[in-house]
């Protein structure tokens, strides 16, 4: 990714003499914000978790007639395979040699001595290449990207699980559909706009938004994770659930149009069609996108691009070109308080709970106990059919964002319990902060977020007693860390 970005400054900048700078043989000094350190544990957080969770799915995969796909039928497969044979190198290499298409199938249905990917070590072995893209299609795929909000420097960038065999970035040319981690957006659209705070309830009830309100082709009622309804829930528990119809509630109460835009201000660069499914994360995205857009709710809603290169100098010293990030207010810096607020309550009474594990119960995907006692707003996402599993975690200096899923749509777990994303991410994220919290000298913070210097206008407390003016008690919602669910 650094050579890309350097190729396109070295394309954009030329010599005084018009000549294009040779990136390899110029003697071109570059500072870059990537951190040795955080990257090798990056590195080994993704090994160590990808190589486990591989393990499961290639067992579930023994089970499954078409492994490593669910959904697709036989000329789907056949289909998928057709286009992924004709990306790859062996058939472009053949084709622009002249080879005919039956002399190209037959090469592919030929057994090979061939050296595989695997997470033991590479192998040799025996096999057609139409095997071994079979064989590569079963690999779980994931990326890290890590960030430190106040600048915009990324400090880690994992792009695949191994460069060698797998060189498709997840973090910056991948984009993926986002699941629940972009319900953040709608809360903050939400609290930004109309002051709602973490202890406002909501009804926990089937809604409907007609088809005429947002030009839709139908009328559209999306359902609870379980199909389980009842009561209110404050806007804090609902998050932490990851509650669909709160969410459909939100995204109507405020328009998606103001969702998008909010998204879009805070770092995501793609194109958001502004409907309501995006309340669910309907919407494909890059990992990068999502860190960055996260990074500014840590910075107090204010957006600093994400930045790799800080200053490229000549052979002699000469300083070429120094890098500033881009920055822009996107949010009170109540408001974002108030949104990692609502997002603490992930990690300590919803779908991020498990980064809270101790030593008696162990996470049941790695056999690891997290034992973070420290505050973390995080968000868990999964998408249809557990395709892709996301978790984003944001501590006052560092916004870290994991995605895990298959190269195709159709390859991923049958069942919830290891395809959501507290368990194909998640674990990846929890491994990775305890080797930054582990070296001392990287100062990777486990304080709590900073309060604004204003008084809050937003209540947060929502176990604060309130009285009316007789001194009778005001009920609140109940707070997401004194709740059992």
């Amino acid at each position: 990714n650094l050579k890309q970005r350097l190729k396109k400054w070295a394309k954009n900048n030329p010599k005084e003499n018009g000549e294009t700078y040779n990136i390899y043989k110029d003697g071109l000094k570059v500072y870059v914000t990537i951190d040795s350190r955080m990257q090798q544990y990056a590195e080994e957080a993704v090994q160590e978790h990808l190589s486990n969770l591989q393990s499961f799915f290639f067992e579930e995969q023994k089970r499954n007639r078409n492994a490593p796909f669910y959904e697709l039928d036989k000329k789907e497969i056949l289909d998928n395979m057709k286009r992924a044979k004709r990306r790859s190198n062996r058939y472009k290499r053949m084709k622009a040699a002249g080879k005919s298409e039956k002399e190209i199938e037959e090469s592919f249905k030929t057994d090979t001595d061939m050296r595989v990917f695997s997470w033991k070590g590479d192998r040799d072995t025996v096999m057609t290449p139409y095997d071994s893209i079979r064989y590569y299609k079963h690999f779980l795929r994931s990326g890290l990207v890590s960030i430190e909000p106040q600048t915009g420097h990324i400090k880690a960038w994992v792009g695949g699980i191994n460069n060698k065999y797998f060189k498709y970035d997840a973090v910056e040319q991948q984009k993926r559909q986002v699941g629940s981690t972009f319900k953040p957006f709608v809360y903050a659209t939400a609290i930004n706009q109309l002051k709602m705070s973490p202890c406002d309830k909501l009804p926990n009830v089937k809604y409907t938004i007609p088809k005429e309100k947002y030009g839709m082709p139908e009328d559209w009622t999306p359902k609870n994770s379980g199909d389980k309804y009842g009561g209110e829930l404050t806007l804090k528990k609902a998050l932490a659930n990851s509650v669909n119809v709160i969410s459909a509630q939100l995204i109507d109460m405020v328009s998606p149009i103001n969702v998008a835009r909010l998204a879009e201000s805070a770092g995501i660069k793609s194109k958001i069609e502004a409907n309501p499914s995006i309340a669910l994360g309907a919407v494909e995205l890059s990992l990068i996108e999502m860190a960055s857009a996260y990074s500014t709710f840590a910075n107090k809603g204010l957006r600093v691009s994400p930045m790799m290169i800080t200053r490229i100098e000549d052979k002699n010293g000469t300083v070429l070109e120094e890098f500033v990030p881009e920055t822009k207010e996107v949010l009170s810096e109540e408001s974002s308080y108030v949104i990692l607020d609502l997002m603490k309550g992930v990690t300590t009474g919803g779908s991020g709970i498990r980064l809270r594990l101790s030593h008696k119960y162990p996470d049941y995907i790695t056999g690891h106990p997290y034992n973070f006692t420290n505050p973390i707003a995080g968000k868990t996402g999964t998408t249809q059919n557990q395709s892709d599993g996301w978790f984003m975690g944001i501590v006052p200096n560092l916004a870290t964002g994991v995605w895990t899923g298959g190269e195709d749509r159709a390859t991923h777990f049958a069942g919830i319990g290891k395809g959501q994303g507290a368990a194909m991410s998640l674990p990846t994220w929890a491994l990775f902060m305890q080797k930054c919290y582990a070296d001392k000298t990287l100062n990777i913070s486990k304080e709590d977020f900073e309060k604004p210097s204003e008084k809050l206008s937003i209540n947060i407390n929502c176990n604060k007693i309130k009285t009316d003016e007789e001194g009778n008690e005001i009920k609140e919602g109940s707070s997401v860390e004194d709740t059992d669910f």
